[in-house]
């Protein structure tokens, strides 16, 4: 089985994450896409992170009963911050039986080079690249790397929040059962949320 690592902090999950897995669970070789929630980038300021429980559930009820896409808090259970590397070494030794491959956009991929042991990535996975505007893909081409030609919605978690604090209306941008969720239990309504546990 062939399964496309989507790492993110989900915070939250919209729409654009959404139809971006399920295009390439559709439009490539792998047999599933998984959400693999990350507790904490390495780039990315923790502050205003919703914690991590809170983050994978709302991800779960976004793809509830959709057979090829997947929740994982696999790196809920390594050290943080989390490295992809070191999460990639993990899955491969739970699930040998699994191929891996990264699904990323073209914007992350410009840094590829600043992380943590990028080279063991390039040369022993393959990584499938879904365009985004302004951020073309000119270097590390090779047969591994695949340009996806998904769908793309302007849509972000910062632009989310950011709505929520100023009340403004977060519907469509996320399902419902996730716009549920998050004016049921208020979460980023203030600047209180939990950054780590």
């Amino acid at each position: 089985m062939k399964v496309g690592l989507y790492f993110g902090s989900f915070n939250p999950i919209h729409i654009g994450h959404l139809i971006i897995a399920a295009y390439m669970a559709d439009h490539t070789d792998v047999d599933e896409v998984w959400f693999v929630v990350s507790p904490q980038n390495p780039f990315k300021n923790p502050a205003g992170l919703l914690n991590q429980q809170h983050r994978l559930s709302l991800v779960q009820l976004a793809i509830e009963n959709v057979p090829k896409l997947k929740a994982s808090n696999v790196e809920f259970k390594l050290p943080k911050p989390s490295y992809t590397v070191d999460t990639l070494t993990y899955l491969k030794e739970q699930h040998p039986t699994k191929t891996f491959t990264i699904i990323m956009g073209s914007d992350g991929f410009q840094n590829i080079d600043k992380w943590k042991n990028y080279q063991t990535i390039l040369d022993n996975y393959s990584i499938y690249i879904y365009n985004r505007p302004g951020f073309a893909v000119t270097k590390y081409l090779s047969d591994t790397i695949k340009i996806i030609d998904a769908p793309l919605l302007e849509i972000s978690s910062t632009m989310i929040r950011k709505n929520i604090k100023e009340h403004r209306s977060i519907r469509f941008y996320v399902p419902d059962v996730v716009y549920d969720e998050i004016m049921e239990k208020g979460y980023y309504q203030s600047n209180l949320e939990n950054p780590t546990e």
